[in-house]
């Protein structure tokens, strides 16, 4: 499943565009927006962007490149395969100035857009291998996709989670009892409030676990057996044995 966005101005091409992609063999989800405003404050990542150079500029005097420029600008998160859709040639060196991976020119030709489509969909396929495993967290309109290998640990307060990771910390509202089932072949829970990173963990005691980063979290002594054998069990398949 991958996510789609359309950003144009013009209802009949976001209708055209939207009838092309459900027209490809593709799991998707699609959503549209009429501006670049509209694109920014919705923090959702997207693996494919078809994006309107000739944008009319919104209240920020952003337009298609201008917004192009802006996610580009994004230090956070994946970046979106950016599809150009314009009616005029002369934008074609802009468009690769931002990374765009490719253009089409109004009206937008069925048999063109198949080939390109397939092509796009091809390359988020292989970005998404070799990130790896991830996990993907939502919270009110904000989504966030983080590969497990980045997550030193996970704790849990107040109905929120916090991510400890690599670069810094991401909070959401999760349960961390849903996220111990669904991370369970690489993680393990040591106390109520931490699911641990097992490929992570430096050292282990009765009363505590030592990560590689040099932090020190509460073992619990109901979880100490489990764990043990747990993180055995996750080394012997890590060694292939």
């Amino acid at each position: 499943m991958i996510r789609i966005a359309i950003c144009d101005d013009e209802a009949n091409t976001r209708a055209y565009l939207l009838s092309l992609i459900r027209a490809q063999s593709c799991p998707c989800e699609i959503v549209e927006y009429v501006s670049a405003g509209d694109c920014l404050a919705d923090t959702r990542e997207v693996d494919l962007l078809f994006l309107d150079i000739e944008l009319a500029p919104d209240s920020d005097r952003l337009d298609g490149m201008a917004l192009a420029r802006t996610i580009r600008e994004r230090a956070t998160g994946p970046q979106p395969v950016i599809i150009f859709v314009t009616g005029y040639e002369r934008y074609v060196f802009d468009a690769f100035d931002v990374g765009a991976f490719q253009y089409l020119l109004k009206p937008v030709d069925e048999e063109k857009f198949s080939q390109v489509f397939s092509r796009a969909v091809a390359q988020i396929g292989t970005a998404k291998e070799k990130l790896g495993p991830v996990l993907t967290l939502q919270s009110a309109n904000t989504s966030k996709t983080v590969p497990l290998d980045s997550i030193f640990y996970i704790e849990s307060s107040n109905h929120k989670v916090e991510l400890h990771l690599k670069d810094g910390e991401f909070a959401c509202y999760a349960k961390i009892g849903d996220l111990e089932l669904e991370l369970q072949d690489q993680f393990f829970r040591i106390h109520k409030g931490y699911l641990v990173n097992l490929s992570y963990v430096a050292g282990y005691s009765k009363t505590e676990v030592t990560l590689t980063n040099g932090e020190k979290l509460l073992l619990s002594k109901y979880k100490y057996q489990d764990f043990v054998k747990a993180y055995l069990r996750f080394l012997k398949r890590g060694a292939g044995l």
